[in-house]
């Protein structure tokens, strides 16, 4: 206990700070009076009286966390919070269980975009946007955010920021102090937020949708407040809007910080994510019109391009809007997709899967191997962008596509066990655990996860966890060496 209590100590002021996110759709309920106010208000209370109860308890153990407790507090965290924010649901849905509502409120924390929930324009305005507002929250990391106030508390934060920033090079520092950092890519963040959501309402949606949007948009999140999703709305220019930010917060927000500060575009064209992130995913969405074009799916050209660009991008970027039902399409088209999600976003970014950054070092790490065939004895670093990458990163990277691997695996298999055909099992996890959202045949982008038995649901709820956490920083704490002294 000794050694759990530190980091419980500094995980009740991130549940007293996360009872404030409460606080926006609170005010829109009272508002605009659509009857959910008193689940805000009870959820207020519980999770603020949750946090100091336990700060209380813990108060005399608070200590400068170790490395190891950064991961711990990560892992508590993210499970956690998730917990708390299924209050506004289970109280203002008394008919919805615990278990799709933690699998409502995971998906939009870890910005999965995956749901359980349908008659979307009918629910209040505030618990759609508190759905919107998870997805946002999550896009940049609650305990990124909580690295910038928690030094306020008296709570150093490097250690937090390494173990849950996405990527392979977890040590780069964009400023001197890790605050500054976290204060900095937030303030980003937030502008490239406003520009979105400014963006949606001057190409036609209502003050309310645009906000929703934006929020799912830039977290690549996926939750919308409509079951069409963007097909409510059949709006090319609106569907423009999206593929653009999806693209930008695509791109790691480091490199975005760094345009912003340098004052230069040149940042974008030295990032070695970035421009294959564009190739590989604009590059898919022509061969994908393409395909749809030459397969008589669309009757013309053009009309092919809009439904591919838009939904490629959205499940190549893992956020998980849809403007059609692509289930229909012939299965290549979706199944490239849902590949794509596997490894087309910057590390970084909002987005989920392995990261672009991962697939390049792999490539050149199996580009390297053949060259050894033929000159066992020779040299052969990798190179990423013109730097040599050391061993040590190599083989990290390795580690986790190896458990990336087994992960999908073993949780396809008890999906397919707990009696899912292998298409609707097999997609659901990748999905889930590349953060996507939707996959394919019965959590298609027409339905939703309703379907799944509360097994099944758990599964993906975990497969969730496991890809926002990228794996390693999840499973860590389950080993005999972690808690070791």
């Amino acid at each position: 206990m000794s050694r759990i209590a530190p980091v419980l100590n500094v995980l009740s002021k991130v549940v007293m700070l996360f009872s404030a996110t409460f606080l926006l759709p609170l005010t829109l309920s009272w508002l605009v009076a659509d009857g959910a106010q008193r689940a805000y208000d009870e959820a207020i209370v519980v999770t603020f009286a949750a946090g100091a109860l336990t700060w209380l308890f813990t108060r005399k153990s608070q200590r400068e966390l170790q490395t190891r407790d950064g991961f711990l507090l990560v892992v508590l965290a993210w499970t956690s919070l998730p917990a708390f924010a299924t209050l506004p649901f289970l109280i203002y849905l008394p008919e919805l269980s615990f278990t799709d509502a933690y699998f409502e409120t995971v998906s939009g924390i870890t910005t999965t975009g995956s749901t359980v929930l349908t008659g979307l324009d009918a629910l209040p305005l505030s618990i759609n946007l508190w759905r919107g507002l998870l997805v946002w929250l999550g896009g940049m990391g609650l305990i990124v955010l909580a690295v910038a106030i928690l030094p306020l508390l008296g709570v150093g934060g490097m250690q937090i920021y390494k173990a849950e920033t996405p990527g392979p090079m977890k040590d780069t520092k964009l400023t001197p102090r890790i605050t500054e950092t976290a204060k900095g890519l937030y303030l980003v963040y937030v502008g490239i937020s406003i520009a979105c959501g400014l963006s949606f309402w001057l190409a036609g949606m209502a003050p309310f949708d645009a906000v929703m949007h934006a929020f799912s948009t830039m977290g690549l999140g996926g939750f919308s407040s409509h079951d069409a999703s963007f097909g409510h709305w059949d709006s090319p220019a609106i569907e423009a809007v999206t593929v653009v930010f999806m693209l930008v917060a695509g791109i790691n927000f480091s490199t975005h910080f760094l345009a912003w500060r340098q004052r230069s575009m040149t940042v974008y064209r030295l990032d070695p994510e970035a421009r294959w992130f564009l190739i590989v995913t604009l590059g898919s969405s022509l061969l994908i019109a393409v395909f749809l074009n030459v397969t008589h799916v669309y009757p013309d050209f053009l009309q092919a391009l809009r439904y591919a660009v838009f939904n490629t991008v959205s499940i190549a970027t893992t956020t998980g809007f849809a403007n059609t039902d692509y289930n229909q399409w012939p299965i290549f088209a979706p199944l490239w997709m849902l590949l794509l999600s596997g490894f087309a976003s910057c590390s970084g970014s909002t987005g989920g899967g392995m990261k672009m950054i991962r697939a390049q070092l792999l490539f050149r790490q199996g580009r390297r191997e053949l060259a050894r065939l033929i000159h066992p004895s020779a040299r052969l670093p990798v190179k990423l962008a013109g730097h040599v990458v050391p061993n040590n990163v190599i083989y990290a990277v390795l580690a986790f596509a190896f458990m990336y691997v087994l992960a999908i695996i073993v949780m396809t298999l008890l999906m397919t066990a707990s009696g899912l055909d292998l298409v609707t099992a097999f997609s659901a996890v990748i999905a889930s655990i590349n953060n996507a959202g939707p996959g394919l045949n019965k959590v298609g982008p027409a339905t939703t996860y309703a379907s799944l038995t509360d097994f099944q649901t758990w599964i993906c709820t975990l497969a969730m966890l496991l890809g926002r956490l990228e794996l390693l920083t999840v499973l860590v704490v389950f080993t005999r060496t972690f808690w070791r002294a």
